[in-house]
């Protein structure tokens, strides 16, 4: 495990997560979808005259996403 990449580790825990919450929006009234939603659920929205920016940022963590996080972490442990 010495030698192993931490960058892939990561890209193997987004993977899971996206996978995740693919599977999660493919049955949405099973367990898996069962879940929390926080952060900025209204924009916040900077006006400077000539540029507007806003900022918004939701995560939803769902069953579906953590199961991908597992199974994601143990492919990288295996590979």
């Amino acid at each position: 495990m010495k030698g192993k990449n931490k960058s892939a580790l990561f890209l193997m825990i987004l993977a899971g997560i996206v996978i995740g919450g693919l599977i999660g929006n493919l049955f949405p009234s099973t367990w898996l979808n069962y879940g929390q939603t926080f952060g900025l659920t209204s924009p916040f929205i900077l006006d400077l005259g000539i540029l507007s920016i806003t900022f918004a940022m939701t995560i939803k963590i769902t069953v579906a996403s953590i199961v991908g996080i597992i199974i994601g972490i143990i492919i990288y442990r295996i590979l």
